[in-house]
């Protein structure tokens, strides 16, 4: 074997002092050394060569106590002269005679040339990617963005510029080490072995990259002509012109001008400014951002497309993810944003930072529908991670919106016509102690209409900027990989060949568990605050008021209910302790203190009051079975366990509807014996002698906290009662479903009038429709031939367990409105 040239490692150490003061190096993993064989000879693989990049590895290995990469590799004689540093690409240059070698390392070569001369040797390959400039700090300069990591291949003087100017932001991943004794394990020969272990790596290293900095992606023309070019497109125009009227190139047209209006222009320099823009803003706007479950998505995001599917709850969820993702190592991904963010000035910077626009509906423009499929299949099958809110919009109540299937349709069908990279679906949940657009949701469910989006709204918002909006928090969920979901739901998935417009009869199946799956497993992912835990306690009490005794003793028995019964291992839960949480809530003017004599009084102010009920619904459904437990008991001493548990599991689909619940019907029912047991140890329950449970009389300190726990619940029990009271006292085959939606929408409005306030989303109309359709699909309604809902016993049954549940007073109010409303629709009718 031929020797390196010895003037090559003193150029490379001396420029390395000279570098060693403009580099900080992040390392990932933090020991890399822990992964590495004892005994066994290493070699590093870098993907492209320069002294720069020798530089920072040398430097990198000192300072994570690796084998030196300018040494050689062994001792043994068959490794003489070789260093133990191998590039799979070189810029042509005339530099030390190094021309550059566009298939394979020649050094690779060599190697396994050595390893096939002596079969007792081995050597670990060390592939290492190593990227300048990755996550700048907030005083990095406006010029280093044009210096960041990127695709292209720079030369000697522009990566040295971009180590001077970004060295400090540098991040060297040194991936699992592969024995090269393996590879040639396989007995192919010399020449095929270089080939296939060079392709490998090459693959390994694309992924790292794509995964770091993102895909390398054309010009946004040659993406939309790449889009109108598309089969599926090009029949669509066709379709446009000879429906409109107009001629093939006005109908192309047309589908370019769509084109452009939905493409993103994603640009790496501009989302390195907006970086270190928000690094700021954030640090003003919140007093902290915490993420948990990270390393998961760092783990499965090489080699995957990453579909990102956030809870929506404000306008701040894809900015404050992109800018996480980004900040730790994880390229941001192609954003779905509404057509109505597409402002002046706002729209390019969106569209600049990897936002592509949809329109809200677009059922009724075949050639509009065709363009955006067509767009989203390209992102996808070029490896762009890309992110949406399959909710449609942002939860004007705080809890998840029953999902919209469309994005999800179209990203399974464009990967089933080109699965070129496994698709893997991760779900996240942003909790926020106070959401800047409260006020404005609580409008809107109060019958305001929803304000337009505008350049002039936007300038009013900065306003909001001077309020401080607490922590904020980004947990992710367990992912979704696609190719195990699609295997449930036909093994032979991968031998589908699928045109523009056709699709499998077992696709909407697939899609139904996918977005269900989604909704599930956000919620397991859910995060609880002091503001979260203050709410479910503070508005289960008509004045939203309690003694601070009180206060301490429901805010110790959730805490309690979320550690002993975890709801999942990647729900979070607020490390304070009751008194911590009254003293934050104090702090951040949620919670207010009314001194007396006999002891003081907490309570929201009477501005926050209703606002709160936002932040109680984000986490009421961790309490789902602890709160039917303490229904039960709202109008009952005593009753056994096993009614408790079989009325439970009869609801049990329903609040599981609504509140995107993970367990099946029997674990439920465990879940309901587990939390018995815990307040019976508590001492809010006691067992007589034949087993059966009771609670205390009267208005003990016991009760009220079991009050405190059915209230979460209670009022969405009162709703599915409605629903049912109207429908029997209309009668079998008289209502349709819109006008049973609209009765139970009336009176369950008047009763909050009447009666006492509820809570803004008692009356959502989408709750009650979720309802009928489940009614509709467990078959206790039907449709008739005229499109009314029939039913049958079962269902007046079911009503009169509600006496078990709800107290007689409430029951006659519902059924004392209920025909009022009834009659008067009729009359209405008669006299249209």
């Amino acid at each position: 074997m031929s020797t390196r040239k010895p003037a090559a490692p003193l150029l490379i150490r001396l420029l390395g002092r000279l570098l060693r003061p403009w580099l900080a190096i992040r390392r990932e993993p933090l020991a890399p050394a822990e992964t590495l064989a004892e005994g066994v000879p290493v070699c590093y693989v870098i993907e492209r060569y320069g002294l720069t990049n020798a530089c920072i590895l040398a430097q990198a290995c000192e300072e994570a106590g690796l084998p030196p990469p300018l040494q050689t590799i062994g001792e043994h004689p068959d490794y003489a002269g070789e260093r133990a540093l191998i590039a799979l690409s070189r810029r042509q240059s005339t530099w030390f005679g190094r021309p550059r070698s566009r298939t394979h390392s020649a050094s690779l070569a060599k190697l396994v040339e050595a390893l096939e001369t002596n079969p007792e040797l081995d050597v670990q390959l060390v592939p290492v990617s190593i990227f300048v400039g990755r996550a700048p700090d907030r005083s990095s300069g406006w010029f280093r963005v044009l210096f960041s990591e990127n695709w292209s291949m720079v030369g000697r003087f522009r990566r040295a510029l971009s180590v001077l100017l970004n060295g400090r932001s540098t991040l060297v991943q040194f991936a699992t080490p592969v024995s090269l004794r393996e590879a040639l394990a396989e007995g192919l020969s010399r020449e095929r072995t270089v080939r296939k272990v060079s392709r490998v790596l090459r693959t390994h290293f694309g992924r790292v990259r794509t995964a770091v900095i993102g895909p390398d992606l054309s010009h946004k023309r040659t993406l939309v002509d790449a889009v109108i070019s598309a089969p599926g497109v090009s029949a669509a125009i066709a379709d446009s012109a000879r429906r409109d009227g107009i001629s093939l190139e006005q109908a192309r047209g047309k589908a370019r001008r769509y084109a452009l209006e939905i493409a993103a222009d994603y640009s790496h320099p501009l989302v390195r400014s907006a970086s270190f823009i928000l690094t700021p803003f954030w640090n003003k706007l919140y007093d902290g951002v915490s993420m948990h479950h990270f390393d998961t998505l760092k783990q499965v995001a090489p080699g995957h497309e990453v579909v990102y599917v956030p809870s929506h709850r404000s306008h701040i969820d894809y900015l404050l993810l992109s800018y996480l993702l980004y900040v730790n190592g994880i390229v941001p991904p192609h954003i779905a944003a509404g057509v109505n963010l597409n402002l002046p000035i706002v729209g390019p910077i969106l569209r600049r930072g990897g936002a592509f626009f949809l329109r809200r509906s677009f059922k009724a423009n075949p050639l509009y529908s065709a363009v955006f499929s067509e767009y989203v299949a390209s992102l996808i099958a070029r490896g762009v991670s890309i992110e949406y809110f399959i909710e449609g919009g942002r939860s004007r109540t705080g809890r998840l919106l029953d999902p919209k299937a469309g994005m999800l349709v179209m990203t399974l069908r464009a990967f089933l016509r080109q699965p070129r990279r496994p698709v893997v679906f991760q779900p996240v949940y942003v909790g926020y102690e106070q959401v800047m657009e409260a006020k404005s949701y609580l409008a809107e469910l109060s019958g305001a209409p929803k304000r337009k989006e505008s350049l002039l709204g936007l300038l009013r918002a900065f306003g909001a900027l001077r309020k401080r909006y607490g922590k904020v928090v980004v947990n992710f969920g367990e992912p979704i990989f696609l190719n195990q979901l699609l295997d449930r739901h036909d093994p032979d998935w991968r031998s589908f060949e699928t045109a523009q417009d056709e699709k499998p009869t077992w696709l909407p199946a697939a899609v139904d568990e996918l977005a269900r799956g989604i909704q599930r497993r956000i919620n397991l992912a859910a995060d609880v605050n002091p503001v979260n835990l203050l709410a479910l306690c503070l508005l289960a009490t008509p004045k939203h008021a309690m003694a601070e005794a009180d206060l301490l003793s429901a805010l110790d028995l959730m805490k309690a209910l979320l550690q002993r019964l975890p709801y999942s291992e990647r729900v979070t839960v607020t490390g304070l302790d009751p008194q911590q949480i009254i003293a934050y809530g104090e702090s951040v003017k949620v919670l207010e203190r009314v001194r007396h004599p006999l002891g003081d009084v907490l309570r929201f102010p009477v501005e926050l009051a209703v606002l709160q009920t936002y932040y109680r619904n984000n986490v009421v459904h961790l309490f789902a079975a602890a709160s039917w437990v303490a229904c039960c008991f709202q109008n009952n001493r005593r009753m056994s366990r096993s009614a408790m548990v079989r009325l439970g599991r009869l609801l049990y689909p329903f609040v599981q509807e609504e509140l995107f619940l993970p367990w099946e019907p029997e674990e439920f029912g465990q879940r309901i014996e587990a939390t018995i047991d815990l307040l019976v140890e508590r001492g809010l329950f006691s067992l007589d002698e034949s087993g059966a449970v009771q609670r205390g009389p009267g208005q003990t300190d016991e009760v009220f906290q079991l009050r405190i726990v059915a209230h979460s619940l209670q009022q969405a029990f009162e709703r599915y009662y409605i629903a049912i009271a109207v429908l029997v006292k209309n009668g079998s085959g008289v209502l349709a479903t819109g006008e049973l939606e609209n009765l139970c929408q009336l009176t369950a409005q008047r009763l909050s009038l009447l009666y006492s306030q509820a809570a803004p989303e008692f009356f959502d109309r989408a709750l009650f429709r979720g309802f009928i359709g489940k009614l509709r699909e467990l078959g206790f309604v039907r449709t008739d031939a005229a499109g009314k809902l029939e039913y049958d016993e079962r269902l007046e049954t079911w009503a009169k367990d509600a006496r078990l549940i709800l107290s007689r007073e409430l029951r006659h109010s519902i059924l004392k409105i209920t025909p009022e409303l009834a009659r008067e629709a009729a009359v209405e009718g008669e006299a249209a």
